[in-house]
């Protein structure tokens, strides 16, 4: 009888699984290093997407159907939250992951800017995700979130948000010791978009973004002319695409100034190849270090 009321309930332990949808590929793998076994994912937005353009459809929303936690990165980025949450109902919790993480703010009296554009200026940079310090905190955020509708699993969620953090502290660390190579004199990024300001101002770097915070691929001649001249003036020895971005502006300012063209850099974490903190970071840190380390004597 023992046995027989054990097979009926396995079951049902098996499929009690705290379901979670997701709104970005790197907040899927972090709950699922942060949840394990007591979580199903369901991404939303897969590796692939455009985080910028990108809206739900009908069949997203009833992929959603059954979750409790409805996770998105926020500060402002996704700016079809609020139809979605009407959309979704009030059975699903809402969580932008990213709202209690200190912002970025796109500002030329802040030390990591070289220049930004004026119609920038004070912008929040949304891409919070470039930090490791950031993903330890959007681990514990997501803990705490699971625990809050599975509090019979609370210590399983803070381990899973500990060893997530142990691993993010290594990666900070590998990332530290590969960038170490390149002089800090040298270490200024000129990207298009205004998208690396926290990884930025983890390591050390000066950010010269030369079309702002937004998506447009166009920028005033006076702001090109005045990025080429802090590029000539700070002997930048190399300029980044961003991998889902029109090169098309900084090509430019390489045929005028006669600097690399890195390779593209990982921008907003949706790569196929590079859609985890750990590829994202991989990527980026040997692509800045490639092109800025001292060249061989």
């Amino acid at each position: 009888m023992k046995s027989l009321l054990l097979a009926l309930l396995l079951p049902t332990a098996a499929s009690a699984a705290v379901k979670v949808s997701t709104l970005h590929p790197i907040l899927a793998d972090v709950t699922r290093q942060v949840g394990g076994a007591n979580v199903e994912v369901v991404e939303i937005l897969k590796a692939g997407g455009d985080i910028h353009h990108f809206e739900p459809a009908a069949r997203d929303v009833a992929a959603m159907r059954g979750s409790v936690l409805l996770l998105a990165m926020g500060k402002h980025l996704e700016t079809y939250l609020d139809k979605l949450r009407d959309s979704v109902g009030t059975g699903v919790k809402v969580v932008e992951v990213g709202r209690p993480i200190p912002s970025v703010k796109l500002d030329p009296s802040q030390e990591i800017f070289v220049c930004c554009p004026a119609h920038a200026k004070s912008s929040i940079d949304p891409h919070w995700w470039h930090s490791a310090e950031n993903m330890k905190r959007a681990a514990r955020i997501i803990a705490d979130e699971l625990s809050s509708v599975d509090p019979a699993n609370e210590a399983a969620y803070s381990a899973g948000a500990k060893a997530a953090g142990q691993r993010f502290d290594e990666l900070k660390k590998w990332a530290q010791q590969q960038i170490s190579v390149i002089p800090r004199g040298d270490r200024k990024l000129v990207t298009a978009h205004a998208a690396f300001g926290y990884f930025c101002k983890e390591y050390g770097f000066k950010s010269v973004p030369v079309l702002g915070i937004g998506r447009s691929d166009d920028a005033s001649p006076q702001y090109i002319a005045q990025a080429i001249q802090v590029i000539r003036e700070n002997k930048i020895r190399a300029v980044f695409a961003e991998d889902q971005a029109n090169p098309k502006v900084l090509s430019e300012i390489v045929r005028s100034t006669g600097v690399n063209l890195g390779n593209p850099l990982v921008a907003d974490g949706t790569s196929k190849e590079a859609h985890t903190f750990e590829t994202m970071l991989s990527h980026n840190v040997k692509a800045i270090v490639d092109a800025l380390k001292p060249p061989a004597p």
